[in-house]
């Protein structure tokens, strides 16, 4: 099989036609049944049925199939990498992130980032965990950096950072009152408090969600926002919880007296990732852009804790 045979076969295949085929491929009809017809004789099987309309991959057919799809992924692959080659690291990285996190790590990743491949554009999508996924899966982003489970099928996945999850309460919250900060708690210890909500689609809003169903807890909503720093603002100064990271909990929080209990029984599987698609070959500059957020927040986090003691 050569590289021809393999795309006008996987066309062939999808198309469910010769005829259908032959016109996505510019090419005549009768010229591609004969190289159907080639292929089958130098096999020896049949590789369609074509009694049926539309006509049916057999199983050796779907055998030649992945054997095709295998080898034009291996030459998308190496023209990938001698196209990175050939343009000298210039090119584009489509990049999704959370508001909240972009506010974090865009200010530290960026700099180091735009002086090492000055020619690669940045296209940044801000969205929710959930969101992004999505548009990874989808195509519309080459890499998402957002607080995930690493089980996504087809998706790679590199940690970043670990985070723990746990309630932010305001000082006049009855949590807060009756027990001292960093106590591990269960979120049942919130009955009666009333609560801010993330909108869907943000990593908090989905481990909120299973632990309310978990616990049968249904707390008086305050309010619900798609801004985290909007809800956490909200949370610490009208005496309300939330349920989130404890990475949020920064100067801010510290000062205006929230506190923060984290959710005692509670393994988070939900970390902060790069993630990208398997399938997808992964430029240096893209590689490198994961290699400077996850030194900068790993140097960021050492110093809040020098500075905390």
């Amino acid at each position: 099989m050569n590289l021809k045979q393999a795309q006008y076969f996987k066309t062939i295949a999808e198309s469910g036609s010769i005829t259908a085929a032959a016109k996505k491929l510019f090419v005549s009809q009768p010229s591609l049944s004969q190289m159907l017809r080639q292929i089958e004789e130098e096999i020896g099987l049949s590789l369609f049925d074509r009694s049926v309309c539309p006509m049916q991959i057999t199983f050796a057919g779907e055998k030649y199939l992945r054997a095709a799809e295998r080898m034009l992924a291996a030459n998308a692959e190496l023209e990938a990498q001698l196209q990175e080659i050939r343009q000298e690291n210039t090119g584009r990285l489509r990049l999704g992130i959370s508001v909240t996190r972009a506010m974090q790590v865009m200010p530290l990743v960026l700099p180091v980032f735009s002086s090492q491949y000055p020619n690669v554009a940045l296209e940044l999508t801000e969205a929710g965990s959930a969101k992004q996924e999505e548009l990874l899966r989808g195509g519309a982003i080459d890499l998402a950096l957002a607080a995930l489970e690493s089980t996504g099928a087809n998706l790679a996945y590199e940690l970043i950072e670990k985070e723990n999850i746990g309630i932010l309460a305001g000082k006049e919250a009855g949590i807060a009152k009756r027990n001292l900060s960093g106590t591990p708690l269960t979120v049942d210890a919130a009955k009666g408090d009333s609560f801010v909500y993330l909108t869907k689609g943000h990593s908090a809003r989905v481990i909120q969600d299973k632990l309310f169903r978990k616990s049968g807890f249904a707390p008086h909503v305050l309010l619900e926002t798609d801004s985290l720093e909007v809800g956490r603002r909200v949370a610490v100064e009208a005496g309300a919880c939330m349920i989130l990271s404890d990475i949020y909990v920064d100067d801010y929080v510290r000062q205006r007296r929230g506190e923060f209990f984290p959710l005692k029984d509670y393994e988070n599987h939900r970390h902060f990732y790069a993630c990208y698609r398997k399938d997808e070959y992964v430029p240096k500059y893209t590689r490198d852009f994961i290699r400077i957020t996850t030194r900068a927040l790993a140097v960021q986090r050492e110093r809040d804790k020098a500075f905390r003691i």
